[in-house]
């Protein structure tokens, strides 16, 4: 199959585990692509981490032939198609980012934020040519989990959304047209809508955190890989869609702020996995065992994607 992006250049702000895990994707369907970052250490491990995350996969790492790891932000996308952020989440930042590359790049290059739940206007705020800046939310690993959320702004151009969308496609994700810029996108919205709810019932004292991921692993999440949301309503009948939430929805939490027991255990130092103890308790091994568990699945399922909703 001939290279359509051949003589295109990928740029990717930031050398982190998602920023090096974008890269490999692009990297491996022969496109050239640099990764930019500002701190040496970073630059300095990049290609470690890319080539960790190839053998954990079982891949060869010629790729790397294909990635060059740099300093200089202005020099390396004045010539670039493509550029993806993928700095820290932190909105001071990719405002700063985003400034220099509408200052630098190529007046037809497209900008995209790696962003999870930021809003792109508000990265894209005062800037000019912002009909180019879009936003481009990776799951993590990047690498292995396909959903890419594509994100137009109030600003952003149909055809930039739909240029990134073709590129995506060609190396193999599941791109999404995201076509309102709400905070938190498609996917987050709903993982988080979840969260509030199992948190919330941890929080009252209906059951414990434990009993959460027993009752969502055994039952609806389940179905979920092969049955979205919608076509389960679609399934049951909107009938009794309809009935079940004339009944549940009223009662459902609808806490516009984190749950108390969150703000406790942030006041006792209870962060989770990273000090053995959050919402529920870990060792180092359990905590481990989690972390592989999920590689491997992913792993699992990505050799053989699902994709029941391809009609």
């Amino acid at each position: 199959m001939t290279n359509p992006y051949y003589s295109k250049k990928v740029v990717v702000v930031g050398a982190g585990l998602m920023g090096c895990g974008i890269a490999q994707v692009f990297a491996r369907k022969n496109i050239q692509t640099v990764i930019c970052d500002p701190v040496e250490e970073a630059r300095l491990t990049a290609t470690e981490k890319i080539r960790d995350n190839l053998h954990l996969q079982g891949l060869d790492d010629r790729c790397i032939d294909f990635i060059t790891i740099a300093k200089n932000l202005a020099k390396e996308v004045s010539d670039a198609d493509f550029v993806i952020e993928a700095a820290p989440e932190k909105l001071t930042l990719k405002q700063k980012i985003f400034a220099e590359l509408v200052k630098y790049a190529a007046p037809d290059c497209i900008l995209a934020s790696n962003t999870s739940v930021i809003p792109i206007r508000d990265i894209a705020k005062g800037l000019e040519d912002c009909d180019r800046i879009i936003g481009t939310h990776w799951w993590n690993p990047p690498y292995l989990v396909p959903l890419v959320e594509v994100v137009q702004s109030d600003c952003s151009s149909l055809a930039s959304v739909e240029s990134m969308i073709a590129l995506l496609n060609y190396v193999g994700k599941k791109p999404i047209h995201v076509k309102k810029d709400v905070t938190g996108f498609v996917a987050n919205r709903m993982q988080h809508a979840l969260w509030r709810e199992a948190i919330a019932l941890v929080n009252d004292g209906v059951c414990d955190a434990q009993t959460i991921d027993i009752a969502v692993k055994n039952s609806f999440g389940l179905r979920l890989p092969v049955l979205g949301p919608i076509e389960n309503a679609d399934l049951v009948g909107l009938d009794l869609t309809n009935d079940i939430h004339n009944v549940i929805l009223a009662d459902l939490n609808a806490a516009h702020q984190p749950a108390d027991i969150i703000k406790e255990k942030l006041a006792k130092g209870e962060l989770g996995m990273k000090t053995n103890n959050g919402l529920r308790k870990w060792t180092n091994s359990q905590a481990e065992s989690v972390k592989k568990d999920l590689i491997d699945y992913l792993l699992k399922v990505t050799e053989t994607p699902f994709s029941h909703s391809d009609n």
